[in-house]
């Protein structure tokens, strides 16, 4: 294992087989308390805080005295006490020492500099909880603690022609040197040491494993090698990963930073990777409708700004550009190392803000007819500086117009998250970079790309070509002509609907990436997402028409429901899978204080030899639903029923799944968005398996009475009234009487 990561050391502990038992048994004893301040940051706060601590203490020492009657070897108990700090609206809290104002403000802002690598101006600073202990420390000696093993017999077979030696390890001496092969046998296991390694006895009996010969593994490639790359899997697995856990980490920061309850609580965002032309590399499993179109996104920002320099980054949401909807802001910052002029990676972060201006709190309007009637539209703003937040550009752009942004702080708390999370990726980049080199890393990179288009290849052979008409309720149709061969698919969209004067109406970054998220999960290998996917698709869609939409055409619910829709009828042309909900069943509420938007799950569709699955976010969506607790604590609702729709899937073979109804309480007045699809036109089942259940979209007034809503609406609601949502079923897949 360690000459396939290419490691050339091993430290194994006296212990390593037993060591979490002795930790257990030998770990300090303790009463820990964690007490809610949720105050400001203040000279008075700390006095309030250092009496209650004061009080704690002598409660603890009460308990402490009668375990010390007992257990006479502990040694003297050590008090602690320690502060949870935070920025006002984040989630993400600090532990630092109990100390004076000035200290603690200074400690907690280097902290979060160096943990997430940017500071919030003129945000408050609150301590939200105190965390104290009284700490009894086990005097206990591991070096002292013998093992007495239960012997068992194991036959180990050698090759014929093996040249180990067997060694005992308590026959060992510090500093001594055993060379492989080898086998060194302890009370708790045996190690093997491999031809070409040694193990030298440290001065804590540890054994350190040091490799002696080069590694035949191509990780060991030197820096300055630019020969032609050809991975094994294990390596291809092993960079995939790597380059994955990168994407993971900077939605890590993302979700942990970011003050919205859209991005905290249902990770309405995204992360990924790009090549120096802007190809998406690699991504964490986040949202696939960001994830497949974000690189439209990343190309323009490369074609639209002359100068990029280190340290810049750049928002857009055009959805002409790349973008989805208006809601959707992307951040871009480049990558830049010694002796190249150029960007060589570029890192994007794209989040749903709450709000981002237009007609509607939230910016999901249901009649939208003009873009800007949606929001307000970045079409590549530097935004970032020298790694320093331009919060006054900021402020001012999303100032614009006559229907800005309703909370901006807000806004610029969440940009910074997303900084945060890209300078993340950015350092753990480097880190690879100054391990491998730019080259080798780049041979690499295109190793993968190659391994997406090949992959893809393969899954196209067991593929058929089929066609499909799929008529939303707004009687637009999305129409596909899939054409298939050993080395390419292409994928034809031009019978499909005008482009709408609605807000359905798809960019066709969106188009593209349902079209590379369908594909992809027709590939029986664990890939990740990336540009080599798309190579051997060629998808022929219409300027002008609702899957490639020109200015000024609203599009807000395009990237939500129009993508669902043609997930749906490449699946069902495909014959691979019946209709899944078909819409996201969008939720958008909110006054001049509260915005609040979410999608709700439903059933996916059937399978051969497989049900659909009841109420899961599904296709193009990938969040999730905010926690009741948070959503009751943040907004003024109540969530009154939440709970799966019996019956609501098609019957088949292979039954559709079940969606979900779910009915919230409005405690204050508010403006409320609906955007849906399957309230009409049941989505469809697949061999002659039935079709799922439409959804309802239904009103409860204060006098009792319940008004069936449209698929697409906005209305007013009072206090004390209520909406209730039921989302379709999956399709089922499969004759029900064939069974």
């Amino acid at each position: 294992m360690a000459d396939s990561l290419g490691m050339k050391s091993v430290v194994i502990h006296p212990y390593a087989g037993v060591l979490s038992a002795f930790g257990i048994g030998l770990a300090d004893q303790g009463i820990t308390k964690e007490v809610s301040v949720q105050k400001t940051l203040s000279d008075r706060t700390l006095e309030e805080v250092s009496i209650l601590a004061d009080s704690l203490h002598a409660e603890f020492n009460k308990t402490s005295l009668k375990t010390r009657s007992k257990d006479t070897h502990l040694a003297k108990p050590q008090f602690n006490v320690r502060l949870l700090v935070k920025y006002l609206g984040s989630e993400v809290r600090i532990e630092l020492a109990l100390d004076e104002y000035r200290l603690l403000k200074r400690d907690f802002e280097t902290q979060h500099m160096r943990q997430f690598g940017y500071l919030q101006q003129n945000c408050e600073i609150q301590i939200d909880a105190m965390v104290v202990s009284l700490v009894e420390p086990s005097e206990s000696n591991l070096s002292a603690v013998t093992v007495e093993p239960i012997v068992s017999s194991v036959d180990k077979h050698l090759p014929a022609d093996s040249q180990y030696t067997i060694h005992y390890r308590e026959n060992l001496s510090i500093s001594e040197i055993v060379y492989g092969p080898a086998l060194i046998i302890e009370k708790t296991g045996t190690n093997v040491l491999e031809p070409g390694w040694n193990a030298e006895v440290l001065a804590d009996y540890s054994l350190r494993f040091s490799q002696t010969e080069q590694l035949s593994s191509e990780l060991s490639v030197t820096k300055k090698q630019s020969r032609k790359l050809a991975l094994d899997p294990v390596q291809l697995e092993i960079f995939n990963n790597l380059y994955m856990s990168v994407a993971e980490q900077m939605g890590e920061i993302l979700a942990r930073t970011a003050h919205s309850v859209n991005i905290r609580e249902r990770l309405d965002f995204s992360c990924a990777i790009f090549n120096e032309n802007g190809e998406l590399i690699a991504n964490a499993p986040h949202v696939p409708v960001h994830l497949g179109s974000m690189s439209h996104s990343v190309k323009a920002i490369i074609s639209k700004v002359d100068k990029i320099s280190a340290g810049d980054s750049y928002l857009i949401n055009s959805p002409y550009s790349g973008g989805t909807h208006l809601p959707d802001l992307t951040l871009v910052s480049p990558l830049f190392i010694a002796g190249i002029e150029q960007p060589v990676m570029y890192f994007a972060s794209r989040a749903h803000h709450a709000d981002i201006g237009g007609i509607t709190p939230g910016s999901m309007p249901a009649a939208s007819k003009h873009i800007n009637e949606e929001g307000i539209l970045f079409d590549g703003l530097k935004v970032v500086e020298n790694n320093q937040l331009l919060t006054q550009v900021i402020d001012e752009y999303f100032s614009k117009g006559a229907l800005p942004a309703r909370n901006i702080a807000q806004n610029i708390a969440d940009l910074a998250a997303q900084q945060a999370a890209n300078i993340a990726g950015q350092k753990e980049m480097k880190k690879i970079l100054e391990k491998y080199g730019f080259s080798y890393i780049q041979q690499v990179t295109n190793a993968i790309l190659d391994n997406g288009e090949l992959a893809v290849k393969n899954a196209l052979k067991t593929l058929s070509s089929g066609a499909y008409q799929l008529k939303m309720d707004s009687g637009a149709v999305v129409a596909v002509d899939i054409k298939i061969n050993d080395q390419q698919a292409v994928i034809d969209f031009s019978q499909s609907s005008l482009q709408q004067n609605s807000n359905f109406n798809a960019p066709r970054s969106i188009t593209d990436a349902a079209v590379i998220y369908v594909f992809r999960t027709l590939v029986d290998k664990n890939i990740p997402l990336n540009a080599g996917c798309m190579r051997p698709l060629k998808v022929i869609v219409n300027k002008g028409s609702m899957l490639d939409p020109e200015y000024p055409a609203a599009v807000v619910a395009g990237n939500v429901e129009v993508s669902q829709a043609i997930v749906t009828s490449l699946f069902l042309a495909l014959g691979v899978q019946a209709a899944s909900q078909t819409t996201m069943n969008n939720l958008s509420f909110g006054n001049h204080a509260y915005q609040y938007y979410e999608t709700l799950a439903g059933g996916t569709g059937a399978g051969h030899n497989y049900h659909g699955t009841d109420a899961v976010h599904s296709h193009m969506t990938n969040s999730r639903l905010t926690d009741p607790e948070v959503l009751e604590q943040r907004y003024p609702v109540i969530l009154r029923q939440f709970a799966i729709r019996q019956n609501s899937g098609g019957l088949g073979r292979f039954n559709g799944g079940n969606g979900l109804t779910r009915t919230i309480q409005f405690n204050q007045k508010m403006t409320v968005n609906i955007l849906s699809n399957s309230r009409i036109v049941a989505p469809p089942g697949l061999f002659g398996g039935q079709a799922g259940k439409c959804g309802k979209n239904m009103l409860h007034t204060i006098d009792g009475n319940t008004t069936l809503l449209a698929e697409n609406c906005e209305l007013e609601v009072k206090a004390g009234e209520s909406l209730t949502i039921k989302t379709p079923g999956g399709g089922a897949y499969g004759a029900y009487e064939n069974l």
